[in-house]
């Protein structure tokens, strides 16, 4: 026995210690920690696209989108993403499902678990670097199609964080679509209330000029006027001819100085009526610009209001379609083996680096000891 221990003493002296510090020694180490300390790790996949029916897209899932009224909303889906990462979404997850408690497990090895000899500070900031360690994003800008995968160490855990931070991610296209639509709608109210304003104000100047002109619609009543200033004009001219018949052949006829007042009479209707016309300052001449410049305010004022009520009810139609969509392509799964860590890969890297590692050395020295000589 006591042979045989001396001559493993007599081998273990001649291996390089170079070699068993770089190699040997790590391999060991590696061995030793995948197969008796790592824990297991379940991965939990799921996918999802964010689509919203405004935009266009020139990929081929988004054409077939496109072409059930939907396409790709690719700066809203990194909007998604972003919360998902966020401390938002951490602290969500922590009121809920205790995620602080889920990685700090005393079944988790302390290589890996949260606040362990690693992340051995327990602040939230601390869980929120450990989190997103845990949770991968990949985004296909060709598909438009967001793969997120949730490491943890148990099967459960990884699949409800996936879940929760699926419906998370659809709480939020939710408030960003109510947000729009609030948004949409109240710009649209303030427009028509600007609008009612200017045409309630327009509608008062038009019928306050009316009531101190005393007058209903100047265009109108010159027209009346004028027609009642050529019925005059046609009997004046028919009295005139009377008159005038009369002085030729019964200069005396006592119907002559009743025919000269009518015509006089005449005369001055037709004066006062045309003064009433035009002329004068307050005349209907006169009046009518300022008539029609409040009346086309109010008319302006009308239409813009009509507008702006057309605006309120299509944008109160358009409030009523989702403007996102957060659909969920494959749900989240619920894995049934650990996937990580590769072990025996692990444990392989360890060697071959070692090996890389010992050999580079190796001729480093040798390199240092031909110098020296």
């Amino acid at each position: 026995m006591s042979n045989t221990i001396e001559f493993l003493k007599e081998k273990l002296k001649r291996i390089d210690r170079l070699f068993l510090l770089t190699v040997l020694a790590p391999t060991l180490i590696a061995i030793i920690y995948f197969s008796l300390i790592a824990s297991d790790v379940y991965v939990s996949e799921s996918r999802f696209v964010v689509r919203s029916p405004e935009k266009q897209s020139a990929s081929a899932l988004g054409m077939l989108l496109k072409g059930a009224g939907f396409s790709r909303a690719q700066d809203d889906t990194y909007t998604v993403q972003d919360y998902m990462l966020s401390r938002d979404a951490l602290q969500a997850l922590e009121d809920k499902l205790a995620l602080r408690d889920a990685f700090s497990k005393s079944s988790i090895d302390p290589f890996s678990r949260f606040s362990g000899i690693v992340f051995w500070r327990e602040s939230f900031e601390a869980l929120h670097q450990y989190y997103q360690k845990k949770l991968t994003l990949q985004f296909d800008p060709v598909s438009a199609i967001t793969t997120m995968t949730v490491r943890a160490f148990s099967a459960e855990d990884a699949y409800r964080i996936n879940l929760e931070l699926l419906e998370q991610g659809e709480a939020l296209v939710n408030r960003l679509n109510e947000r729009g639509r609030q948004d949409l709608i109240r710009f649209a109210a303030n427009e028509v209330a600007i609008a009612e304003e200017k045409a309630k104000a327009a509608a008062i100047a038009l019928s306050a000029y009316r009531n101190k002109t005393n007058v209903i619609d100047p265009e109108k009543e010159s027209a009346i006027r004028l027609q009642l200033i050529a019925k005059l004009q046609d009997e004046l001219i028919a009295t005139k001819a009377q008159l005038t018949q009369l002085q030729s052949f019964t200069r005396d006829n006592p119907q002559i100085p009743s025919l000269q007042k009518r015509a006089q009479n005449l005369q001055s209707e037709i004066d006062a009526e045309m003064a009433r016309v035009a002329g004068g300052d307050k005349s209907l001449a006169n009046k009518a610009a300022q008539f029609q410049r409040l009346a086309l305010e109010r008319e302006f004022a009308d239409r813009q209001l009509g507008t702006a009520l057309a605006s309120l009810e299509q944008a109160r139609n358009e409030a009523q379609r989702k403007q996102l969509y957060l659909e969920r392509i494959v749900q989240p799964s619920l894995p049934d083996y650990p996937v990580e860590p590769k072990r025996i890969l692990g444990i392989v890297a360890t060697l071959v680096l070692g090996l890389i590692a010992w050999g580079v050395l190796v001729l480093l020295v040798a390199g240092v000891k031909e110098h020296r000589d």
